[in-house]
């Protein structure tokens, strides 16, 4: 049951009109992750997906790309999200972004200083890669605790948009 209003368990974005200027705003932040993103689809969602798990948002969990097929993303990259250190499907950059975001999710200063992670991530990230992979842990960081703190939309599972 929601912790704000009376929104039924399968409505995600009711809660946001309690702060429609804020939420407008949040709408905007998640628009660009999810169209505008650099980072490859498979490395994003793998990212994406470890968060989830982390923050034990089952909408999050159950949250699927509709370009996730054409771009390879099948449900064996989320069936293995948990096994990101040692599951032989990722590809280095896909485990990086995974650590990363899992990381970032339990212990971002020491995240920010290891150089061993660093140097690894150099190898196979760009800055701006970088920066897209940070901005997008920051919204699904943020947001999955939101929707499992309030109890919102935990019985629904969403497509996000094309962005074709």
């Amino acid at each position: 049951m929601s912790r704000i209003g009376t929104f039924p368990d399968d409505d995600l974005a009711g809660w946001i009109l309690k702060s429609p200027e804020l939420g407008a705003a949040l709408g905007g932040l998640s628009n660009a992750v999810y169209t505008r993103n650099r980072l490859p689809l498979r490395t994003r969602e793998l990212a994406r997906t470890v968060i989830a798990h982390n923050n034990e948002c089952e909408v999050c969990v159950n949250t699927r790309d509709a370009d996730g097929p054409a771009a390879g993303v099948d449900e064996e990259l989320y069936d293995h999200a948990l096994e990101w250190r040692t599951w032989p499907g990722y590809s280095e950059q896909e485990r990086l972004a995974a650590e990363f975001a899992y990381r970032f999710a339990t212990e971002h200063t020491v995240l920010r200083d290891d150089e061993d992670f660093w140097a690894r991530c150099a190898e196979h990230f760009s800055e701006e890669l970088l920066a897209d992979l940070a901005i997008s842990c920051a919204l699904w960081l943020g947001m999955g605790r939101v929707l499992r703190t309030l109890d919102i939309g935990q019985s629904c599972k969403l497509t996000l948009p094309s962005r074709t």
